[in-house]
């Protein structure tokens, strides 16, 4: 009889009547034997590790508090079992002493001198030795104010040890600009504010910012404003952008230690492509650094300026430093050529000043000589 043979029997089982026919036990058991369950896996619940066993109804829902509370009094109720060996204090055993090691003695060398240097030596003065000192070099002997004891007195220097009096360094007192007015003064176009500086001043609010922003487009006179360690965002730069496309006064703009990040520092330069009468601008010491792309177009722009001579940024990348240093240099010899050219013709208006005068004064006389002849 084959095994196929053998398996022909069950083909014509009828499983659903088999299972009708089992009782609610039964059929409980059959269920947990054919459970997947995995006991040795910690990461699964408790479930899923092993089966349900029990059989009766809750008492009630489940409360985690009162069970920890349970547990705990159950804990503290629990006696605890007697020793039933009592601890007498009694040391067993030896003490442990640690090995002494032996004190090496070092023996001084005692360095002999010819007598006639023993002799010198004993009787020198301490601005001798002092002198001495400074020959050979041991500069670290004595102090500054000792050597300069040994220098000038007569006596020869102290050889009492003082301590020097700290000097106190204090806090710098805070910006006493008085934001309000200094704004108002911005907006009437007092010739009078040529220097603006709100420096470390933290409280300043964005909408007021932006107002000296707006204020300096119109204003003729204002030609250094300084906005360092303000707490300045993107949204002030930008307004700052927008102020130098309009303003053809301002010559030095402060803004750093701030919080602008590359968004702002990129307004800033496409408004310095429009502008050709800033000769200083700062923005370092940033929040966050700028970035490869935005030095680079730092860089770009100050090769096509040619009014800054002051860029106060230090760059991260080897590329855009050369040619920022480049470009600078290059704007201050044009600065200096214009001054160069600029005092050429202020000398030749001079002159042709002074031959024009000359020419006058010389036919003045001539007339006074006619009169007097005719006369």
């Amino acid at each position: 009889m084959t095994w196929f043979s053998y398996l022909e029997k069950y083909k014509e089982i009828d499983e659903d009547e088999i299972l009708n026919q089992l009782s609610e036990e039964e059929l409980k058991q059959l269920e947990s034997a054919l459970e997947d369950m995995d006991p040795e896996n910690a990461l699964l619940p408790a479930g899923l590790r092993q089966k349900d066993q029990t059989s009766k109804t809750p008492t009630g829902p489940f409360n985690r508090d009162g069970l920890l509370q349970y547990l705990e009094k159950e804990a503290m109720e629990y006696k605890d079992r007697e020793d039933f060996v009592p601890f007498t204090g009694e040391k067993k055993g030896k003490v442990w002493v640690p090995k002494q090691q032996p004190i090496e003695t070092r023996k001084e060398e005692v360095t002999t001198l010819d007598p006639e240097l023993e002799e010198a030596l004993s009787s020198a003065t301490d601005t001798e030795l002092c002198d001495l000192a400074a020959i050979l070099g041991v500069h670290t002997l004595v102090t500054s104010t000792q050597s300069y004891d040994g220098t000038t007195n007569t006596d020869g220097y102290n050889n009492v040890i003082k301590g020097e009096k700290v000097k106190p360094v204090f806090d710098e007192p805070p910006n006493p600009t008085n934001v309000e007015e200094t704004l108002q003064r911005i907006k009437a176009n007092d010739p009078s504010l040529t220097e603006v500086n709100l420096n470390n001043i933290k409280n300043i609010p964005i909408p007021t910012l932006k107002d000296f922003a707006k204020a300096l487009e119109k204003n003729a006179h204002v030609k250094k404003f300084s906005l360092a360690a303000t707490r300045s965002n993107d949204p002030i730069a930008v307004a700052f952008g927008d102020m130098l496309r309009e303003n053809k006064t301002l010559r030095s703009l402060n803004l750093e230690s701030n919080f602008i990040t590359s968004a702002g520092v990129q307004a800033l330069v496409e408004a310095l492509r429009d502008n050709d009468t800033l000769s200083e601008i700062k923005i370092d010491n940033q929040r966050q650094q700028l970035g490869t792309t935005v030095e680079m177009e730092i860089a770009k722009m100050l090769e096509a300026n040619t009014s800054i001579v002051k860029f106060g940024y230090h760059f991260t990348q080897q590329g855009p430093r050369a040619r920022a240093a480049a470009a600078i240099t290059k704007n201050n010899d044009l600065g200096n050529t214009h001054t160069a050219t600029d005092l050429a013709v202020y000398a030749v208006d001079l002159l042709y000043i002074i031959l024009l005068f000359s020419t006058l004064l010389s036919l003045l006389l001539l007339l006074l000589l006619l009169l007097l002849l005719l006369l």
